[in-house]
């Protein structure tokens, strides 16, 4: 084949994917239980280009949850390069729990989607730790948090996000939690 058609074909390919994942996100984010042949007919390609993309539901949610996931994971470096660690932190809290919230039918499409809890957690935990990771260090050596808290002590203290409801009240419910985790982080901050 002529590396030219090959170079070409290999970029319609992407961009049937990237399609494909666009609208499964909002379909996906809209009802759990979105129809594969819809999220098909909306990204506009046939149910081969489909399939060869996405075996099954599953491979599909997963991929959703695991591009979602990065973009919220990769803010945390962002935030660092234009704020003060602590700034950075909280307003990464914040986006956190928006994604959290925003996303709650792709939340439902993964439990559905995943027989065990070690798959969900398995794709998220990569990407959220080495930001929290990030973060967390940075305000270490600031001395705006206290030392020695660990990623998993920084997700133990947020896992009430969780159980908040999407439909309600969320915003000034997760702004509360997130103050209170932050002050907690505080406490015994050898620069306060």
């Amino acid at each position: 084949m002529h590396p030219k058609k090959d170079a070409q074909l290999r970029s319609d390919a992407q961009r049937n994917r990237d399609r494909i994942l666009e609208v499964a996100l909002a379909e996906l984010t809209r009802s759990a239980d979105a129809p594969l042949s819809v999220i098909a007919k909306k990204a506009c390609v046939g149910q081969g280009t489909f399939y060869r993309n996405f075996p099954n539901r599953e491979a599909l949610v997963l991929e959703v949850y695991r591009y979602e996931v990065q973009q919220v994971a990769d803010t945390a470096c962002q935030l660092l390069g234009t704020r003060a660690p602590d700034q950075a932190l909280r307003e990464w809290m914040d986006r956190l729990a928006q994604y959290a919230m925003a996303k709650a039918g792709l939340a439902d499409a993964m439990r559905k989607a995943t027989s065990t809890m070690g798959t969900l957690a398995g794709v998220g935990h990569g990407p959220v730790t080495l930001a929290v990771t990030l973060l967390l260090k940075a305000n270490e050596e600031a001395g705006t948090i206290r030392p020695g808290i660990t990623p998993d002590d920084f997700l133990l203290a947020i896992a009430g996000l969780w159980q908040i409801d999407p439909h309600g009240d969320w915003q000034s419910r997760a702004g509360r939690l997130m103050d209170l985790v932050m002050d907690g982080l505080r406490a015994g901050a050898p620069g306060r």
